[in-house]
């Protein structure tokens, strides 16, 4: 399991991302809101700003006072990191 820091000491499983994207646009707006009325919103964000919002295949969302492009990244470096299995 690849875990991708997320800020603040946070931590998620890299497999199970779905989708990181900014949280201005109402319709991502409308998401955190309605996933916040479920139970199922984690705000990681400690109170700062929310840069991005992620989207994770167990239907939670994720806040996090990182940027889009700073998880992307952390992202990539993870993958170029990890050797391929040829099994």
């Amino acid at each position: 399991m690849k875990l991708i820091a997320i800020g603040f000491g946070n931590l998620v499983s890299a497999d199970r991302i779905v989708s990181v994207v900014s949280p201005e646009s109402a319709p991502i707006k409308r998401m955190i809101q309605d996933v916040r009325e479920k139970g199922s919103l984690i705000d990681a964000s400690f109170g700062r700003s929310t840069k991005s919002v992620l989207i994770m295949d167990s239907g939670h969302v994720i806040l996090s006072a990182l940027p889009p492009e700073t998880l992307s990244a952390r992202l990539e470096e993870k993958e170029e990191k990890e050797p391929e299995k040829n099994e």
